[in-house]
């Protein structure tokens, strides 16, 4: 693909997860979305949670494996799903594109290998391992890679390595705390500044809230790369790991996050597209949603281009 391709203002798809509950889907252990691709009774919704940010505006979209980590499909005994619920992911991302007719791009959902928004601090092999068999059963599906919601440079730099083999190119989502660097205690600029190579498309705030998506545009634009945001519209500023909230066995019904991180109502389509415009005033080029937003703020934001 063209490396680009994010230079001028593209449009990425809304959240999966929280919108496949809203839509539905009943969840199992800490599984969440992954639910949606074990449990074949609900491809579909995905398909159509897809095709909802397609027809939206969206011209990403990004394969529904953000659960499907080794480690979640561990804690919740379905290890031996792990190889066909990353392979399924990947298969209904494209049913929805080829549904759509549009000349989309499918970028491969490689998320933080351990416990979501925390730094992953286990043994390098390990990490190494996780990233590298979760990508390999991506890689053939997919445009290009997006790290999804990392909190270290050391991650990033792992995942890095990993991908090399792959030849594939790579949007960088960073997750942020309100003190504006990562978990990790590392700067936006110190991680990319560091780990910055030919491959890198862009680098965006991932699934981060509004306000600190705005308190950190201005270093994300002083970095020489396209930049944006896969805003959350959870209700509160820093998000918990999934452990501190849901600790359902995996023969039960998981917890809906937003009943401990609670769901911003206030913003609609409007207010997003408008917090948008701010956005594009300091130079970003990629916009797009993360947990509780849905295709309708994809609808209003797509108008920005």
């Amino acid at each position: 693909m063209n490396l680009d391709f994010f230079k001028k203002i593209r449009i990425l798809d809304s959240g999966m997860g929280q919108e496949l509950l809203a839509r539905g889907l009943i969840t199992k252990g800490t599984l969440w979305s992954a639910t949606s691709l074990i449990n074949e009774t609900y491809n579909q919704l995905v398909v159509d949670t897809h095709l909802a940010s397609i027809d939206a505006g969206a011209e990403v979209i990004l394969t529904n494996t953000f659960t499907t980590r080794r480690v979640r499909m561990e804690q919740n005994q379905v290890i031996d799903k792990f190889t066909f619920a990353n392979q399924r992911a990947c298969e209904l991302a494209i049913k929805a594109k080829n549904t759509s007719k549009k000349n989309i791009l499918i970028a491969g959902s490689l998320p933080a290998q351990n416990d979501t928004y925390q730094t992953d601090k286990r043994e390098r092999n390990i990490i190494e391992k996780d990233f590298h068999d979760q990508a390999k059963i991506i890689n053939p599906y997919v445009d290009f890679f997006y790290l999804d919601v990392i909190s270290s440079g050391r991650e990033v730099e792992i995942a890095l390595s990993v991908l090399e083999k792959f030849n594939k190119p790579v949007l960088v989502g960073l997750h942020i705390k309100k003190n504006n660097k990562l978990d990790s205690g590392e700067t936006i600029s110190e991680v990319v500044n560091k780990y910055k190579n030919n491959k890198w498309l862009g680098v965006i705030a991932a699934c981060v809230s509004l306000e600190i998506i705005e308190s950190t545009s201005q270093e994300f634009r002083k970095l020489n790369l396209p930049f944006g945001f896969k805003a959350n519209l959870w209700g509160v500023e820093e998000p918990l790991p999934v452990h501190r909230f849901n600790n359902a066995e995996f023969n039960e019904i998981g917890k809906n996050p937003n009943i401990a991180l609670g769901k911003r109502e206030d913003i609609n389509g409007k207010i997003f597209c408008d917090f948008a415009k701010k956005i594009i005033n300091s130079g970003a080029t990629i916009l797009g949603g993360c947990c509780e937003t849905n295709y309708l703020h994809i609808k209003e934001i797509s108008k920005l281009k």
